[in-house]
């Protein structure tokens, strides 16, 4: 069955672009041109995927994505003119999956898409289970002795990731790249403001288990065994 997309745009010109590249692609295409409307038409057909514009009338896309991650985990790829650092960590803490900066090529948004897409379409039911620790990524569910835990999902991910690969240590580029799934060239801090609230959340739960730094290279998850 066809992916259904949700293009949440102002600018008619880049709407009817990324429409008719998209549909070529075998997507089906709807679309809203500000971001209150993009909203109602989230929640009435439930897309695949969202391409977000970041500033639009009635409703910027930080509002956007705020309202559906509230309730969804649905992909989001955010799109806008803006390139500063800021609005790149902005969009990734708020749990976009992806970010691209106008102007950009059909050929990339296209790649990214499909990038994001296969993410969500290859991710297996899996549970990882560490001494006091369950990270079910199927269910995104964290039980910490015994207690079920309330986690953003880009956290579990990331706890996910490198609790997947235990003692191996990553950048924070790597953890961009493979957790949030882009290359990025700017600050790295939004992972450093992921792991501290991970381990706000996990303290004190066992000493088989840390999410370590390793200082001038990035982090790991270190296990006793």
């Amino acid at each position: 069955m066809a992916k259904t997309l949700l293009i949440i745009e102002d600018d008619s010109n880049i709407r009817e672009l990324l429409r008719l590249y998209l549909e070529q692609e075998g997507y089906v295409i709807e679309s809203a041109c500000d971001g209150a409307e993009g909203l109602r038409a989230f929640k009435r057909i439930h897309p695949d995927l969202v391409l977000l514009d970041v500033m639009m009338p009635n409703m910027d896309g930080w509002q956007v994505i705020k309202e559906i991650r509230a309730a969804s985990k649905t992909p989001v790829i955010m799109l806008t003119a803006k390139s500063e650092t800021f609005d790149k960590v902005s969009g990734l803490e708020l749990g976009a999956d992806d970010y691209i900066s106008k102007p950009f090529e059909m050929r990339e948004v296209i790649a990214r898409i499909h990038a994001v897409m296969r993410r969500f379409d290859d991710d297996a039911p899996a549970k990882l289970e560490f001494d006091n620790l369950v990270i079910d990524k199927e269910s995104y569910n964290i039980v910490v002795k015994g207690k079920k835990m309330e986690i953003p999902p880009k956290e579990i991910e990331l706890l996910y990731f490198l609790a997947s690969s235990p003692n191996r240590v990553f950048t924070r580029s790597q953890l961009l790249d493979d957790v949030w799934g882009f290359d990025y060239f700017g600050d790295t801090r939004t992972v450093d403001v992921h792991i501290k609230r991970l381990r706000e959340k996990l303290s004190g739960a066992s000493d088989q288990w840390e999410l370590k730094t390793v200082w001038g290279v990035g982090y790991k998850f270190e296990t006793a065994s």
